[in-house]
């Protein structure tokens, strides 16, 4: 009588009594990732658009409510952030405002000069543009009429405090010998005090802009805005108050 030999199981053959038509046996889940840290960016939500979020919330409540009665967690809140995150950028307040001085501050105030940079012979032009940039950047930046009349002119205001602290009054100067010379060169009315052109030009711009807000429910000026302000701050620069040819 032969015995039959048993040949050996091979790879697919059943293992541990189950037969090797079944169905293999799932992957393991992977090892869950670690944790983040609360507030700290990773990934895409760490880069320059969160930094920015957060330096345009800042501009906002310091236009709303001053720069210091506004805390780094409201700042935080508006922006949408964590506190932690906030503080992930920004240690300080201090810290905050220097980096608003440098980097949305000092390019807007660099910008004012460059219409008496461009027109150095013409002090009509320089001024009427610089009276329509004015106008444009409040425009653009929403929040800079409100912080201006807030944080710069008014007294004690913490802003300009900063920003002369910084940057000293090298670009006043500069454009107070401008008007003293097209005076002196008769390009200029003599009866105007030198210091007092920008501080004027500013009112003309800044507070009408700033007060637009109130204008919303007053028949006589809501539809007025930065185009109207613009023209008629021109016309009173070019022509005075008066009579003259309307554009």
């Amino acid at each position: 009588m032969k015995v039959r030999k048993l040949s050996k199981p091979t790879a697919s053959a059943a293992v541990g009594g189950e037969s090797a038509n079944a169905a293999p046996a799932p992957a393991p889940a992977p090892a869950p990732a670690p944790a983040r840290r609360p507030g700290r960016p990773s990934g895409s939500a760490r880069g320059p658009e969160q930094r920015s979020r957060l330096l345009d919330a800042a501009l906002a409540l310091f236009a709303r409510q001053g720069i210091v009665d506004t805390t780094l967690g409201e700042i935080a809140r508006e922006a949408g952030f964590t506190p932690a995150m906030m503080h992930y950028y920004f240690k300080t307040r201090d810290q905050l405002l220097d980096v608003l001085i440098d980097e949305r501050f000092a390019p807007l105030r660099a910008a004012f000069g460059v219409p008496f940079q461009e027109n150095p012979d013409d002090p009509m032009a320089a001024i009427t543009q610089l009276a329509q940039r004015l106008v444009q950047v409040a425009s653009d930046h929403p929040w800079f009429p409100s912080l201006w009349v807030r944080e710069v002119i008014s007294d004690g205001g913490l802003l300009r405090q900063r920003m002369h602290e910084r940057f000293g009054d090298a670009h006043q100067k500069a454009s107070l010998s401008a008007i003293v010379r097209w005076q002196k060169e008769g390009r200029l009315n003599a009866g105007l005090e030198p210091s007092l052109v920008f501080v004027t030009l500013l009112g003309l711009t800044i507070l009408p802009l700033a007060a637009s807000k109130l204008w919303r429910n007053d028949p006589v000026r809501r539809n007025i805005g930065s185009e109207e302000i613009a023209r008629h701050v021109v016309a009173l620069l070019v022509q005075g108050i008066g009579p003259g040819k309307a554009d």
